[in-house]
């Protein structure tokens, strides 16, 4: 009988192992299936970042993030948007002339723009005389991007990026897509636009990684508007490493931040052409580099028109 015994419990043990190890397997390969894991879905673009120079090591550690989300959404929205104009262009009416955003003259605003510049004016100064540019136009630029840096975007940078460069697997957004009326020459624009703006989110993921990194910040906890956008100043993340300064001299460039935030729009003017004694059209060809909208543009030279003749007023 203890024989018997024995063996009933050496098979049960067995069976329990057997069953535990079954168990973690399985949960190992769910887990890699998941968005959020490192692997499964996200695995291509990790393979590419590594072919590209990133570590292996610490790019699995990011796309392992429970809070990181493939989300289809991200790149279907800005197909569905330029789907849209293009199967609405033929036999649309002429295009609006830019105009002012008036919005962004209410008299609050411009208010809560002038006491920002008379709270900054010592540093607007300093940067006036190494940039050229005036503290006026920075502020509208500021008032315009996020509200004077009160608003700078309620999503997550990295997923965004990495959601866009991995859509450039069409089929993984087909189903988002809303148009229905799509011919085999559209459907071929469609593809190749998906691809392009794939692979801007790729270049603007590798540098959102580098910029992170290097100024000692997680890139996973970046915010950013909703195509990636970061900072006060509304930087995409190659902009932020090629025209971001550090303004506050602590060694590193963080958009958050209100000096490295205005040194850094200051020197994205000046990089594409701003000076002193620029004709209004010469400004307003640097401002729409900034965001490529004429009613942007002018928008900004109204507001900071309005500031200066606020200070005018007033003093400072």
């Amino acid at each position: 009988m203890s024989q018997w015994i024995e063996f009933d419990r050496s098979l049960t043990e067995r069976m329990k192992r057997a069953a535990i190890v079954t168990s973690l397997a399985a949960f190992f390969v769910v887990s890699l299936a998941l968005p959020g894991r490192a692997g499964g879905l996200w695995q291509p673009l990790i393979d590419r970042l590594v072919d590209d120079g990133f570590d292996r090591t610490y790019v699995s550690y990011l796309f392992s993030s429970p809070d990181l989300e493939y989300s289809p959404d991200i790149m279907a929205r800005k197909m569905n948007v330029l789907l849209n104009a293009r199967l609405s262009a033929v036999g649309a009416a002429p295009a609006r002339e830019p105009e002012v955003m008036g919005r962004y003259l209410n008299p609050l605003l411009i208010a809560g723009a002038y006491a920002y510049y008379r709270e900054h004016r010592a540093e607007f100064a300093d940067i006036r005389e190494r940039y050229g540019v005036p503290g006026e136009v920075l502020t509208a630029l500021l008032l315009v991007e996020s509200r004077l840096g009160m608003t700078v975007g309620d999503y997550n940078g990295f997923t965004i990026l990495a959601s866009m460069a991995l859509s450039r697997d069409f089929s993984l957004i087909k189903s988002h897509i809303e148009r229905t009326d799509i011919s085999d020459k559209t459907m071929q624009w469609l593809l190749k636009r998906t691809e392009q703006k794939a692979q801007w989110g790729y270049d603007e993921l590798k540098a959102l990684i580098r910029y992170a990194r290097k100024n000692g910040q997680d890139p996973l906890s970046i915010p950013s508007s909703v195509y990636g956008a970061i900072g006060q100043c509304q930087f995409v993340p190659s902009s932020a490493e090629y025209y971001g300064r550090d303004g506050n001299g602590d060694g590193k460039i963080n958009l958050f931040e209100t000096r490295d935030v205005l040194h850094s729009m200051a020197n994205f003017l000046a990089s594409h052409g701003w000076k002193p004694g620029l004709s209004d059209e010469a400004m307003h060809k640097v401002l729409y580099r900034y965001n490529h909208s004429d009613s942007y543009a002018m928008t900004i030279l109204a507001v900071a028109e309005r500031i200066r003749k606020t200070k005018e007023l007033f003093g400072g």
